[in-house]
C-alpha cells in the first residue's frame, strides 16, 4: 500500500444504495441534493438550516452532488462540510457593508460576461451552473439560476473584444463551473481562444474535482492537454474533501501536464484554525496541488455567518510559515471590496528599516539584521581601499 493512503478515504456510496452508475458523472449530475425533501430524507436538519433552505429558491439555489454530500456527519450540526454547502437561515440577514458584487466585476465587463479588470489578463464567465452551490459564492447573485441577475455572456462579442485587446495574455475560465460542460463545448472554448495568437496562458477555475471527481474522465483530459499552456486552479476548504476519488481526478489531470494550484476561502468553523489549515496544505502537495491563495471571505450579501477577521488569516499563515514547507504556504490575499482586485495580506516580519540595515524576525521569533547595500553614487568600502 502506497504510505500515504491512510491519508484518503473512500466515501462511496455512504448515504446511497450502492448503484452501477455511481462513477458516471451524469449520473452524479441527475441525482443531487436539490429540496428540502431530499435533505431531510439523509439528515435531521436544524431549524436554522430548514428555513435557509426554504430561503433557497429565492436566493442561491440548493444543490449538492452525492459524492459530496458523503461527507457530512450525519449527527453533527456543525460539520465543516454540511456548513459550505447547507443553506442556513443567516442567508437572509444582510449587514450595512456586504454588496451583491463585492468583487466589482459588474462595472468592469466591458461586453456580457466577460471581465476585464487587470492589464494583462481577463476573466471569462462561460456558464452561470455548477455541479454544487457553496454558500459563500461570491457570485450568487447570477449564479445557479435564481439570483438577483441572469448571466447572459455574449460569447460572439467576448471574442471579438479579446481579439481587438493584445495586451491581454491571460484568459481565465469561470462562472459557474466551466467543467460541467460538455467536453464537446469546452474544447469548442479552448480551440476559440487558442487561435488568438496573443493569448499566451489559459486557466480554468473549478470545484467540479472536488464536488464531482468523476467527470474527469481520461478523456477530458487528454483533451484539455491539447491547449498546454493550460492551468487550473481548485477550490478545497477542508482537509476531508480531499478523498480518493478527488485524489485520483488530481491525479490524472497532473498526469495530462496541467499544473494545479488551490485556492481556499477562510471560513468560519469550516478552516479557520491553523490546525486544519496545516491539514489541508500538506494533504494538497500529496495529490500534486500546489497552496495558492488564502481568501478572506468576500463580502457577498448573507454571509456574515462564514466571515472570520482577517487577523485569524494573518495568525493561521504566521502558524504555517517556517513549521510547513514553503510549498505549502498560500498566499492570504483579500479581494478589495468594490472592484480594488487582490491585496497580500502578511504577518509583519520587518521590526525595523532604513538606509543601513533591515531588522526582522523569523518563524520562530529570533531577531536578525540585514544590512542594506551602499546606495548608487555614495563612496563604499571598496574606494578605500583600492589605489589611487
Amino acid at each position: 500500500m502506497d504510505p500515504s493512503e491512510s491519508e484518503f478515504v473512500s466515501h462511496a456510496p455512504g448515504y446511497w444504495e450502492a448503484d452501477p452508475q455511481w462513477g458516471d458523472w451524469r449520473w452524479q449530475m441527475k441525482h443531487r441534493v436539490t429540496t428540502l425533501a431530499g435533505l431531510e430524507r439523509h439528515l435531521e436538519l436544524t431549524a436554522a438550516e430548514r428555513a435557509g433552505v426554504l430561503l433557497a429558491g429565492t436566493k442561491l439555489a440548493l444543490a449538492v452532488t452525492p459524492h459530496y454530500f458523503n461527507l457530512i456527519e450525519r449527527d453533527n450540526p456543525g460539520c465543516p462540510i454540511r456548513r459550505q454547502v447547507i443553506p442556513r437561515i443567516e442567508e437572509g440577514w444582510d449587514t450595512p457593508y456586504e454588496m451583491s458584487d463585492p468583487c466589482g466585476e459588474d462595472a468592469a465587463m466591458p461586453v456580457p460576461g466577460l471581465v476585464h479588470r487587470y492589464p494583462d489578463r481577463a476573466l471569462f464567465l462561460v456558464t452561470d451552473r455548477c455541479a454544487s452551490y457553496c454558500r459563500y459564492c461570491t457570485r450568487s447573485r447570477v449564479v445557479s439560476g435564481v439570483g438577483e441577475q441572469e448571466l447572459h455572456t455574449d460569447f460572439e462579442q467576448a471574442f471579438q473584444y479579446l481579439e481587438k485587446h493584445p495586451e491581454i495574455r491571460d484568459v481565465l475560465l469561470s462562472g459557474g463551473d466551466a467543467l460541467i460542460l460538455s467536453d464537446d463545448r469546452l474544447e469548442g472554448l479552448l480551440k476559440r481562444l487558442r487561435a488568438i495568437r496573443h493569448i499566451q496562458f489559459l486557466r480554468i477555475g473549478t470545484r467540479v474535482p472536488i464536488f464531482l471527481p468523476q467527470r474527469v474522465t481520461p478523456q477530458l483530459c487528454d483533451m484539455l492537454k491539447k491547449y498546454h499552456p493550460l492551468w487550473m486552479s481548485v477550490h478545497v476548504n477542508h482537509p476531508r474533501e480531499l478523498t480518493v476519488e478527488v485524489r485520483d481526478a488530481l491525479g490524472r489531470l497532473a498526469d495530462a501536464g496541467i499544473p494545479l494550484g488551490n485556492q481556499s476561502v477562510l471560513l468560519a468553523g469550516v478552516n479557520d484554525s491553523a490546525e486544519t489549515m496545516k491539514d489541508l496544505v500538506q494533504k494538497l502537495l500529496m495529490c500534486r496541488v500546489r497552496p495558492y491563495y488564502l481568501y478572506q471571505c468576500d463580502l457577498i450579501r448573507g454571509s456574515s455567518h462564514l466571515r472570520t477577521s482577517v487577523a485569524r488569516g494573518v495568525e493561521i499563515i504566521e502558524a504555517l510559515r517556517g513549521f510547513t514547507t514553503g510549498y505549502a504556504v498560500p498566499q492570504f490575499v483579500i479581494d478589495a471590496p468594490g472592484g480594488g482586485g487582490k491585496v497580500p495580506v502578511n504577518p509583519s516580519y520587518v521590526i525595523y528599516h532604513d538606509k543601513e540595515k533591515v531588522v526582522m524576525r523569523n518563524y520562530d521569533g529570533k531577531i536578525f539584521e540585514y544590512p542594506e547595500p551602499v546606495a548608487s553614487g555614495e563612496p563604499s568600502r571598496c574606494d578605500e581601499l583600492l589605489p589611487v
